[in-house]
């Protein structure tokens, strides 16, 4: 008996792994987030599976779901939305898992950062712009954030910044970042990435509350933003394909 922790991407049931399809259509049980994984990602479980939303659940609930699964023997697929790697709350799922001695495997799946960035049309790391990605949260109701993991620290690279969970939170983020990254900063919010209703708003760290505002949009978006976004011609060609820039499956050609 395994338990998989299975990354069901943002919300597209093709961007699925083909590894994570396969799982979900072959164990017995299944417990998937239903607020940020939608039912037809979960549709593949085999008839007769035992298949539950744990959106209302506790952690206690869901593992003793696990345990009475444990007991008989029945593989668990447990469905996260994007990558369990990131912000998937697993690390307090395996420690028990852990403590029971159950056997445990994670399945990556598509961040939803990358799935925004892929909406957008565009690369998030751009040639003498931005190299790096920031990928933070804002706390808000939830877990506090250690201490010196501030936008204000994070800011100060001036690189992309992926920011979860702070949709409402815009007045702060602009409060904190517009200095650091001045009032014309693009930024990008991308709501609902990879369901049917996905929304995108572009706009400025002076623009994007009131456009966000006007579209109502309250929970379950990714706010981008940083110098990458910004529509620009202007930087140089990556070293990769330069034929100035030999390496070792490209060797310098000599004349």
């Amino acid at each position: 008996m395994t338990v998989y922790f299975i990354g069901a991407g943002p919300g597209d049931p093709e961007l699925l792994t083909i590894k994570a399809a396969r799982l979900i259509a072959a164990c017995p049980v299944c417990l998937y987030a239903g607020s940020l994984v939608p039912e037809q990602v979960v549709a593949g479980a085999p008839a007769g599976a035992r298949v539950l939303d744990t959106a209302s659940m506790t952690l206690d609930q869901t593992h003793a779901e696990i345990l009475n699964a444990h007991a008989s023997g029945l593989d668990v697929a447990r469905v996260h939305s994007g990558d369990p790697s990131l912000y998937g709350a697993i690390a307090e799922q395996i420690r028990r898992l852990q403590a029971d001695d159950i056997p445990y495997e994670i399945v990556p799946g598509v961040p939803a950062y990358v799935a925004a960035a892929a909406a957008l049309g565009q690369e998030l790391t751009i040639p003498e712009v931005s190299q790096s990605v920031i990928l933070t949260r804002m706390s808000m109701k939830s877990t506090a954030m250690p201490p010196g993991e501030t936008l204000e620290n994070f800011a100060r690279s001036g690189t992309t910044l992926a920011i979860h969970l702070g949709i409402r939170a815009l007045r702060e983020i602009e409060r904190q970042l517009t200095p650091l990254y001045g009032a014309d900063c693009p930024v990008a919010v991308v709501y609902r990435v990879g369901w049917p209703d996905q929304m995108i708003i572009r706009g400025t760290l002076a623009d994007i509350h009131a456009k966000v505002r006007e579209a109502k949009i309250t929970r379950t978006a990714l706010i981008l933003l940083g110098p990458a976004l910004a529509p620009s011609h202007g930087f140089p060609d990556s070293a990769l394909y330069d034929p100035a820039h030999p390496h070792v499956l490209r060797p310098r050609v000599t004349t």
